[in-house]
């Protein structure tokens, strides 16, 4: 910091501009939310909200940025789904630092300066995270680390939930390094997962601790129920990745995800020979247990997921 209290960015400017991306296909009133709450910042440095459709009519929202404060709407012209809607916003983007929002989830006022905060004082880290709140029917519950960075040993052994897509704060120079979000991975399944990856192998990426982003959490999911999809997009990723085959408990977690999506999707016999080397790898892994009354037809997959939602988790 400097004796003025303000983010010393060393070559850089103290407060360095901003561009938010917040995709979104067809939400106005959860939409309007988010942008809100991102013009509302209190970040001394200017902002750009960039609102990405995806493939649907622009329709621009109600809303006066203040001074400081810029707020454009573009088509996605990328592929059509999340990925594509990202990276046409990151394409857009002429802040030196790049923020991605869930037109669902909205931030907290001091997000993005406690961020830019702790960016400058770790010149070494990629990224930047914060803790988060799930907020839905039934549930309020906070999520938060109690470390100061995740590297990528953290992201092969866990998938860290804490680490949302709505909480990171990105250096341009670390997006132009590892690339865009994958538009190959199968129905863009874990993307920001796979993402995650590449930017803890470029740097660590450093924790706000204070909780910053409020989550939707709806007990639903567009991929609710796609159960084939997550087995195509788990097993693309572990076929890329090949540093996941480091860590057994990281391996285990993957194709015990593999195996309760298989055993949801009546594909029982594939999904016990998933649970064997689950076991052989990893005999306390969580989703033996709740992947077994699925294969054995006792609950359904969307059972077992919708009560696990209900706990603020996933399978």
């Amino acid at each position: 910091m400097t004796d003025r209290g303000r983010p010393d960015a060393g070559t850089g400017p103290a407060y360095p501009p901003v561009t938010v991306v917040v995709a979104t296909r067809d939400r106005p009133g959860l939409l309007e939310r988010a942008v809100q709450a991102v013009l509302d910042q209190d970040y001394p440095g200017p902002v750009e909200c960039v609102v990405v459709y995806d493939h649907v009519e622009i329709r621009p929202l109600d809303l006066d940025p203040p001074a400081g404060r810029t707020l454009r709407y573009v088509t996605n012209t990328h592929r059509r789904g999340l990925p594509g809607g990202r990276n046409t916003g990151a394409d857009e983007a002429t802040g030196d630092l790049v923020a991605f929002c869930d037109d669902d989830d909205f931030w907290l006022p001091a997000k993005l300066a406690r961020q830019v905060e702790l960016l400058a004082a770790r010149p070494d880290a990629a990224a930047a995270s914060c803790g988060i709140r799930l907020e839905g029917p039934g549930i309020a519950r906070e999520r938060r680390l109690d470390r100061a960075e995740v590297a990528l040993p953290d992201f092969v052994e866990d998938r860290v939930m804490e680490v949302h897509s709505s909480t990171v704060l990105v250096r341009r120079s670390t997006w132009d390094a590892v690339g865009p979000v994958d538009e190959e991975l199968p129905g863009g399944y874990g993307e920001d997962y796979e993402w995650l990856l590449r930017v803890a192998a470029h740097g660590p990426v450093v924790i706000v601790p204070e909780v910053l982003v409020v989550v939707d959490w709806h007990g639903g999911s567009f991929f609710f129920g796609r159960w084939a999809t997550i087995v195509e997009a788990t097993r693309y990723l572990l076929d890329k990745h090949p540093e996941l085959a480091g860590s057994r408990t990281g391996l285990a977690r993957l194709h015990g995800q593999i195996a309760f999506a298989l055993a949801a999707g009546r594909r029982r016999r594939e999904a016990l020979r998933e649970l064997g080397r689950v076991l052989r790898l990893n005999p306390r892994e969580k989703r033996l247990l709740v992947t077994l009354p699925v294969v054995l037809g006792l609950l359904s997959g969307e059972r077992v997921l919708r009560l696990a939602q209900r706990r603020g988790r996933g399978v």
